[in-house]
């Protein structure tokens, strides 16, 4: 019976689907493992496919790839190195299954199925996935190892089973994905467990961007006592050495090392950072090409961009029109020239001019309106996709979450684009976020430190400048009101006498669901975006385009 054990935390980031380029950051991870006295490698949920696989799963030959790959990873094992704990999706008698599989000794020895299949938000796995049996623990060289994969962890059932079949240390590999304050519930949840079982819990949480997801690391070890004995890095790849020691009353993790947690404006900050960089990189873009309209969105957008990519991958056009202000083109020059990268000019006019001509006989004894000035967003959206056509960089939206919660924004205008940063972003948060990034510099970017966004930018009226003298103000209520009312509606699904009681007007309210509502069919449209809140527009949100219950409710 070891009395010792040296596990590593390797927290990696996979990519969906690439499961060669998978095994080779995990048999990467194992070597330097190895090299530094490990007994274990923990990897995150479903680290052979990434996560989430969401439908690849449902593909028998994707599946018998899988099994091919772990059981070439499991050989590897017969080296006398490290053994380690990693995840897939696993078939057995006809059902798949998500996994934790425990390879050493140049074998599969042992496997335990998920049990607590979440439902919910971004996750659908009861669609993919059947639930596995309450499991028991797994020996590992004479210590018995209770494997929980992630949701398994959020309820008590299955930590409490394997506390009475006789589990001594709890591992828990996790695709977690990043919210604003999940962290603290990660932790407030692993706490429970331990203060339930008596046990020790490791948590290893995958790192990297998947689509909308945002997977942030930040795995830690607790001791049976609940003190913090690791604590890895968010948002970077990591690996992370404990040492164990059995004592008279179990196992216990030795204090190693302790990396801050990122607060609120810097975890947004370095989410949205780490989202664009792997949605970029994962999709084989060469660079991104935005729209600047010398406004706060497309400024800090630019500014997330070249602090992902590096200056020469973002590529800037500002595309004024008759009703663009020398402010504005100043501004987005500015900004271009603090962040060091390319900015085009790009007029507007002749496309303006040229609808007009051609649409002159169909709109013959009508007013202009609103029809003309969507027909300027939607001349910039065309430009900047002739651009990305032509060039091959993938077009950035910038369009925040208050303007697309009440459709402030144009479909196939500035709605175009294969990515949007700024789209679980409410516009008070942009604000925050462009002051943040001028007085600190993250880590790990490829931008320049000090002022990224020009200070007139943060402070002047925003507006869409499609008419003369135009504000957002003209059509929407102030912006710290509007977006604590869509967060009562959209995040906490509040009525509408409960957001009166906060001090907003009646008729303010009615007329932001309203809003909220109609928009429904856009956002159906709109470009993926990093997910930051709790409640981000696409998955999280499944609400009918087509629906009377805002005119029941809303009178």
């Amino acid at each position: 019976m070891t009395d010792r054990l040296n596990i590593a935390l390797a927290q990696v980031n996979p990519t969906v689907g690439a499961l060669g380029a998978n095994q080779s950051r995990i048999r990467s991870a194992r070597a330097d493992a190895a090299a530094r006295g490990a007994d274990l490698v923990v990897y995150p949920e479903l680290v052979i496919c990434g996560y989430p696989p969401e439908d690849l799963v449902l593909k028998p030959f994707f599946l018998e790839r899988v099994r091919k790959a772990v059981e070439e990873l499991a050989a590897d094992t017969a080296d006398g190195g490290p053994a380690m704990v990693i995840g897939a999706p696993w078939q057995d008698q006809g059902r798949t299954y998500n996994a934790a599989l425990l390879l050493d000794g140049g074998q599969i020895a042992a496997v335990r199925y998920k049990h607590d299949l979440p439902n919910y938000g971004p996750f659908d796995e009861k669609r993919v996935f059947s639930a596995g049996p309450l499991p028991g623990p797994v020996n590992f060289r004479g210590v018995r190892l209770g494997l929980l994969v992630c949701e398994d962890m959020w309820t008590p059932d299955v930590a409490e089973t394997l506390a009475e079949t006789g589990a001594e240390i709890l591992v828990v590999p996790n695709g977690s994905p990043f919210e604003t304050d999940k962290s603290d519930m990660r932790m407030n949840l692993s706490v429970a467990r331990v203060t339930e079982t008596g046990l020790p819990l490791i948590y290893v949480n995958q790192v990297g961007g998947q689509d909308e997801l945002v997977f942030d690391g930040a795995s830690f070890v607790l001791n049976a006592d609940r003190s913090l004995a690791a604590q890895l890095p968010g948002f970077d790849e990591h690996l992370g050495m404990t040492h164990w020691t059995r004592e008279a009353d179990g196992w216990r993790c030795a204090s190693t090392e302790f990396a801050k947690p990122a607060e609120r404006l810097e975890a947004i900050y370095r989410a949205m950072v780490l989202g664009l960089r792997d949605y970029v990189g994962k999709n084989r873009f060469p660079g991104v090409i935005i729209g600047m309209s010398g406004g706060v969105d497309s400024a800090l957008s630019a500014a997330v961009a070249v602090d992902a990519l590096g200056a020469d991958a973002v590529h800037l056009v500002m595309m004024p029109s008759p009703y663009t202000s020398q402010h504005s083109l100043d501004d987005a020059a500015e900004a271009a020239e603090l962040l060091g990268a390319r900015i085009d000019t790009i007029s507007i006019q002749p496309a303006m001019q040229a609808f007009d001509s051609m649409l002159a006989p169909a709109f013959a004894g009508k007013d202009p309106d609103i029809t003309e000035e969507n027909l300027q967003s939607r001349s910039r959206g065309v430009t900047l996709m002739a651009l990305s056509n032509k060039f091959g960089g993938m077009v950035l939206s910038t369009g925040n979450k208050s303007e697309m919660s009440v459709g402030y924004a144009t479909l196939y205008g500035d709605m175009c684009g294969g990515f949007n940063v700024l789209k679980d972003i409410y516009k008070t948060t942009v604000y925050e976020l462009c002051r943040w990034r001028n007085a600190h510099l993250p880590a790990g970017v490829m931008g320049p430190s000090g002022r990224v966004v020009p200070d007139r930018i943060i402070t002047k009226a925003p507006s869409a400048e499609l008419k003369p003298d135009q504000t957002d103000q003209d059509s929407l209520p102030p912006y710290d009101a509007l977006d604590d009312i869509l967060e009562c509606l959209v995040e906490r699904d509040m009525g509408l006498m409960e957001i009166v009681a906060r001090g907003h007007e009646a008729e303010v309210v009615n007329k932001v669901w309203r809003l909220l509502d109609r928009a429904e069919y856009k956002r159906r449209q709109a470009p993926p975006g990093v997910k930051i809140t709790r409640r981000s527009f696409g998955k999280d949100r499944r609400y009918p385009i087509t629906s009377g219950f805002i005119s029941i409710l809303a009178g």
